[in-house]
């Protein structure tokens, strides 16, 4: 019997570290890193524009934005996966990446890491004496829509940019991570341009971050306004990451049907086809060679006819 091919998960089914052996992170050192890392990307993404003078163009923010999340990727992303974004956890759910406990932990863990980064911003502008109002200064980079908006885009506008960035982003994070992507060494790169290039049109239009705990974040501490708004972005990225995540749990339908359900409850996982276990070599022997024998043994137990007939012209038979 052959024996199978080891299968090696990240615990979130993310990124993995590529050792011989499975490495399992504790759940409290996954949602550390699922923090630390929130916590870096708001810093980054918040941080830039509040700073920024003039703020004149998206650019800057949307890089630093997409530099950070590739560098979280890179740093933490053995430990937790990488997600850093309620949305991507949504997917990964959907997906069957992760388990749905693990993925509720992963949220709240985004969006205190999230709320700390924040704060953090907020303080540094409370100490600046240029700057009166601090949750002014923040309603500059908080997502909204109507009045709110940069050009003024109306709620439907904004929803279906939000429910199509998050989608394109999760779909981005989930086929660079496949297992059978040999591409998946780049997925912190790919994933960052692709938050670079998703926020340069977010921000342009109405601060849309894609990111659900980067919205709360900034909404705590605007303006009143920001918290009434705050529910469309919590709903249409949620909403992107589901189609997506769907769309992929159907990829990896007819192999899991195969395979049956993973030992931690990812029955749709993505698997590669090397690691199903072939069937017993010695009963598929059985099977190929007892009509092979057959025609064998019966070739010797019949008589050689040639033997005979050179018998009978040698005057052996008569």
């Amino acid at each position: 019997m052959t024996t199978p091919v080891p299968v090696h998960r990240d615990p979130a089914s993310g990124l993995t570290a590529g050792s011989s052996a499975e490495v399992r992170h504790g759940l409290v050192s996954r949602l550390s890193a699922e923090a630390f890392g929130t916590l870096f990307i708001v810093v980054a993404g918040l941080g830039v524009p509040l700073f920024t003078i003039p703020q004149s163009s998206p650019l800057p923010a949307a890089l630093a934005a997409g530099l950070a999340v590739t560098a979280a990727m890179l740093a933490f992303g053995y430990v937790s996966g990488g997600h850093f974004n309620p949305a991507v956890t949504v997917g990964h759910a959907v997906a069957g990446r992760i388990r749905l406990v693990d993925a509720a932990a992963y949220i709240g863990a985004q969006l205190v890491g999230g709320l700390l980064g924040a704060l953090a911003l907020f303080g540094i502008l409370r100490t600046l004496p240029g700057i009166q109002d601090s949750r002014t200064a923040f309603d500059t980079v908080t997502a909204g829509f109507g009045e709110h908006s940069i050009i003024q885009a109306p709620l439907a506008a904004v929803l279906l940019l939000e429910v199509l960035g998050a989608a394109i982003l999760v779909a981005v994070f989930l086929g660079t991570t496949a297992r059978n992507n040999i591409n998946r060494t780049a997925a912190a790169i790919a994933v960052g341009l692709a938050f670079a290039v998703l926020l340069q049109l977010g921000l342009s239009v109405g601060n849309a971050p894609f990111n659900p705990a980067r919205a709360t974040a900034s909404a705590v501490f605007s303006s009143s306004w920001s918290l009434e708004q705050l529910w469309l972005f919590w709903v249409a990225p949620v909403v992107g990451a589901a189609i997506t995540g769907l769309v992929f749990r159907g990829f990896a339908a007819p192999v899991a049907a195969v395979t049956g359900s993973a030992a931690d409850g990812s029955a749709f996982d993505d698997v590669d086809v090397h690691d199903v276990e072939d069937f017993d070599d010695d009963e598929d022997a059985d099977v190929v060679e007892e009509p092979a024998a057959a025609p064998a043994k019966a070739a010797a137990e019949a008589p050689d006819s040639n033997d005979e007939a050179q018998e009978f012209f040698d005057g052996k038979r008569g």
